[in-house]
């Protein structure tokens, strides 16, 4: 048993690594929010795993530092053979079951899954917002929805008027429909009724109402309205639905103080806009904060904080990297290996696992060099963990198995090498 390194299996799984990332981080741009969470990231595991395996096995045909030239001369063809198998195959079925794990609601939350927009039309919005910058904020929250959310839209003065029932946002000619409703609104008019606005809106929600969706409301008004908070908020606080509310008066600052109440009885939150410009970063806010999470994305909603899920990523991370070690050690038929790279794969995947947890802050650029500092620490310190954990050649040359006390001639295939009691692979 020898501590030792390949410094060009090092090199080629750093490279294998920045590989990985490349195609992985297309895939999260591409399919994130179109296929479901856990088939996606899956995938994106099984990919990092399949280039990191593919780039050490060539790394040690080239330098059999590791695994000994006898394993270069006569088993690299099962070696490719188990590449795709214990790598993509593998790491894809073991992202996806802890990104199931993950995803699972502790304490009965429902994750948000269903959006209500209700924006004020009254007469008072001609000052307050006299170009409909407000509409333009919605769409663009909607353009930014994934293809599993609803939405609703009611528009609101005096009366209360559902531009467009809940509907489940498939792809952009359901948007555009939106949309469409949206600019067929009639001109503004009336007073303000929150209380209308607010019955209407629960209306909408229990004519929809799915067990398996949480709903979030997001009303935009400047607030000056007659409102009985106890009796209109009932519903909403029974069903821990969250208000989260928008001021925009430039006139009258008055009404802020009831849309604050409104946010704080339903653990909604409130926000203040002076311009009517500011409204699509205050709607994208919103959006962000709705609890949308992945192992490899920015937790963000209720659970942003959570002590639970920190751990549960830190976790589940670990025994991604141990997957991928042991993934390694399979493609080599390396039992040795194998213990090393798994050792190393588990503390790799605790470091890359606090990286993403300290580091994920939801904008793309930062994040995707946050991915990419967490791959490149998995493929790294596996392949270094052989300088620890001690490993030794699978394979006896052949001339030294027919020496004498040998156990025989050196077999060419995985069912008759374990009758060779010499033998050390899997």
């Amino acid at each position: 048993m020898n501590r030792k390194v390949n410094l060009l299996m090092l090199l080629f799984s750093l490279i294998g690594g920045a590989v990985g990332f490349a195609f992985g981080e297309w895939l999260l741009h591409s399919l994130l929010g179109e296929w479901p969470n856990i088939i996606v990231v899956g995938l994106y595991f099984g990919i990092i795993a399949f280039f990191i395996g593919l780039f050490c096995l060539i790394a040690e045909m080239i330098s059999p530092r590791l695994n000994g030239s006898s394993w270069r001369q006569r088993y690299t063809g099962a070696s490719w053979k188990l590449l795709v198998p214990a790598t993509l195959v593998m790491l894809f079925v073991a992202g996806l079951a802890l990104e199931f794990v993950y995803q699972l609601d502790i304490g009965g939350s429902k994750p948000v899954k269903d959006i209500a927009l209700v924006i004020d039309h009254s007469g008072s919005m001609q000052q307050n917002d006299p170009h409909n910058k407000r509409y333009e904020a919605a769409k663009r929250m909607i353009d930014e929805m994934d293809s599993d959310k609803r939405v609703a839209v009611i528009a609101f003065d005096d009366r209360a008027e559902l531009l467009q029932p809940f509907v489940l946002v498939k792809g952009q000619a359901e948007k555009d429909a939106i949309y469409a409703k949206m600019d067929a609104i009639d001109s503004l008019g009336g007073g303000t009724d929150i209380g209308l606005s607010l019955s209407e809106t629960m209306k909408q929600i229990k004519d929809n109402e799915d067990t398996g969706r949480g709903t979030m409301v997001v009303l935009l008004s400047d607030g000056v309205s007659d409102l009985n908070t106890g009796q209109a908020l009932a519903e909403y606080q029974q069903r821990n639905i969250a208000v989260n509310t928008i001021g925009l008066n430039l006139v009258n600052g008055d009404g802020a103080i009831l849309l604050k109440e409104i946010a704080s009885l339903t653990g909604g939150q409130y926000y203040d806009v002076t311009k009517a410009d500011e409204l699509s970063f205050v709607f994208n806010t919103i959006y962000s904060t709705i609890g949308d999470r992945t192992l490899i994305t920015e937790r963000t909603g209720p659970v942003k904080d959570s002590s639970y899920y920190m751990i549960l990523r830190l976790v589940a991370l670990t025994l991604i990297g141990a997957a991928i070690g042991l993934a390694l050690g399979l493609v080599f038929d390396n039992r040795y290996l194998a213990r090393s790279f798994a050792i190393g794969g588990a503390a790799a995947g605790l470091i890359a696992g606090a990286l993403l947890e300290t580091g994920l802050t939801g904008r793309p650029f930062t994040d995707g060099l946050c991915r990419l500092l967490a791959d490149l620490v998995l493929a790294g310190v596996i392949s270094l963990f052989t300088l620890i954990v001690p490993v030794k050649e699978s394979y006896v040359p052949r001339e030294e198995r027919h020496r004498p006390g040998s156990a025989g001639r050196a077999a060419d295939g995985l069912a008759e090498r374990k009758q060779d009691s010499r033998s050390r692979g899997f």
